[in-house]
């Protein structure tokens, strides 16, 4: 049996954040379920940041996180994690109203946008169809390394001593006398605090504590990869539906990663590709870009889980003593992992909200706020 001050559960990049963030002042297990870290979820992500993704009240956390990622500490990583892109947001002929819709909901926040028209869209999107005549242009998106940043996170953590164990299910919780004991992998564990991070399993894991469920549901979202004639250019911008229906990027070999943003309700699951999803991916692409489809070189599936009000959990739950969340953090998690954890890190430890949080409004995320 082994002894830690916080155990956390799930190793993507909600847990490897906040190990990093607390591990210097706890003493600290990591457990993951599977073979390696970030298996279902983070190591599926379309690598991208934009500040307006997630809607304008997780627009605050994305901001936030900026400087982290675009100049972390020598010591965290030796460059930073973000690289020009630059994304339109793009509406029919008869969707003015989504442009104005969209710019209103952003219009206090200080974000960058400009109103373009087709001819400024089409300049940067070569194959743009004229139906396209609506665009909000966005400079400041960047393409994100997903894999360097969680890879940051897990190394900046052993060096802070925390203990990662994979292939390590939790089959059992219990509290008794202030301390957590669980069995993970056939191994016992105890602690004084229980951190939830365990993304779509966050209510199974709750279950299992005893605690309340918040009504976290997982959602599929599809991806391909294509090849097309003409191939992409590697400087074109990220392209989204403001209608919600699709997002593509070029993947920097020629080809496009493209979603039908979709959110197909799941259990908690190593999920698959959707066949009719991929085909209705492709057909949105091809209502849009006036280019040929040659294959699909690549398709994968992952899951993005939401609390009911579609924002991050953060805190200690309101009835069970000691067991902390962190999860609900969507298609989001990535972007504004070095502010999220932050937040954690203060409310986990007690401690005032760091200094980059100064526009975060802690309330709109505690877990309190399920009670």
């Amino acid at each position: 049996m082994k002894q830690f001050d916080v155990v956390i559960i799930g190793a993507g990049i909600a847990g490897a954040s906040i190990a990093s963030e607390i591990g210097a002042d706890r003493s600290v297990l990591l457990l993951e379920a599977e073979d390696h870290p970030g298996y279902h979820s983070t190591g599926r992500s379309a690598a991208f940041w934009t500040e307006s993704y997630g809607g304008p009240l997780v627009q605050p956390l994305t901001s936030a996180s900026r400087a982290f990622l675009d100049n972390p500490p020598r010591e965290f990583s030796p460059s930073g994690f973000l690289g020009p892109r630059g994304a339109v947001n793009i509406a029919r002929d008869c969707e003015q109203n989504l442009v104005d819709e969209f710019l209103a909901d952003f219009a206090d926040s200080g974000l960058a946008m400009e109103r373009w028209e087709w001819e400024q869209t089409a300049s940067l999107a070569p194959g743009l169809k004229p139906i396209w005549k609506h665009a909000i242009h966005e400079p400041d998106c960047r393409d994100i390394d997903v894999a360097a940043l969680h890879a940051a996170y897990l190394k900046d953590a052993r060096r802070r001593e925390v203990e990662l164990v994979c292939r390590a299910p939790v089959t059992q919780i219990e509290k008794m006398d202030q301390t957590w004991t669980l069995i993970a992998g056939g191994e016992t564990y105890h602690a004084g605090v229980l951190v939830n991070a365990a993304g779509a399993w966050a209510d199974t894991i709750a279950r299992l504590a005893g605690a309340k469920p918040i009504g976290i549901q997982p959602f599929i979202r599809n991806m391909v990869q294509i090849e097309t004639d003409p191939p992409s250019s590697s400087d074109m911008p990220l392209v989204v539906g403001l209608d919600g229906s699709f997002y593509f990027k070029p993947d920097g070999s020629g080809s496009y990663w493209l979603s039908p943003h979709d959110e197909i309700p799941s259990e908690p699951a190593d999920v698959a590709p959707d066949e009719l999803s991929v085909a209705i991916a492709i057909d949105r692409f091809e209502k849009v870009m006036d280019v040929e489809v040659k294959r699909v070189s690549r398709k994968w599936a992952g899951l993005r889980s939401f609390a009911p009000d579609r924002l991050p959990v953060i805190g200690f739950d309101f009835a069970a003593d000691g067991f902390f969340w962190f999860a609900g953090q969507g298609g989001f998690g990535i972007q504004t992992a070095p502010a999220a954890a932050k937040l954690a890190r203060s409310l986990l430890l007690k401690q005032p909200l760091d200094d980059s949080l100064h526009a975060i409004d802690a309330d709109l995320y505690k877990a309190s706020r399920f009670s």
